[in-house]
């Protein structure tokens, strides 16, 4: 058994790009367009790590989708939460669980997906103004 990518349903290919790409660091590696089917499947990697893919499913017919906390989250390990939270907050992103403890923080994708950042290595010492943040919404 091999794991081959998490499906993620989204409602705007734009907005998605620009948090999953731009902002967390993910790259594009591939896309198919069905115009039978309606959708679109763009399927991205961290930048190294090829073999582990979210597909991010656009169907082209207009569909609410609800924040589906049953999903759960995706998780990526980074080499410096403190800078990638500082780099997320900095493009607008909301830090839903800042990395207080210099481990693990939570922010949201457009459509409300939770996305889990984990310090590679162990934590990093805590520091300001991680420490003292508090959490805003929920993950």
């Amino acid at each position: 058994m091999k794991y081959l990518h998490t499906m993620v349903r989204i409602s705007n290919v734009e907005e998605s790009l620009d948090f999953y790409c731009n902002k967390l660091g993910l790259r594009e590696l591939r896309r198919y367009e069905s115009e039978a089917g309606r959708f679109t499947l763009i399927f991205l990697s961290a930048p190294g790590d090829e073999s582990a893919m979210v597909e991010l499913t656009y169907n082209w017919d207009p569909e609410e989708y609800d924040e589906g906390r049953n999903f759960g989250h995706l998780a990526y390990e980074v080499k410096d939460i403190y800078a990638t939270c500082r780099k997320l907050m900095d493009a607008g992103v909301v830090i839903n669980r800042p990395p207080r403890d210099g481990h693990m923080a939570f922010v949201r994708s457009p459509d409300n997906i939770s996305i889990e950042l984990l310090q590679a290595g162990g934590p990093l010492k805590p520091e300001e103004p991680w420490q003292s943040m508090p959490n805003t919404g929920h993950w």
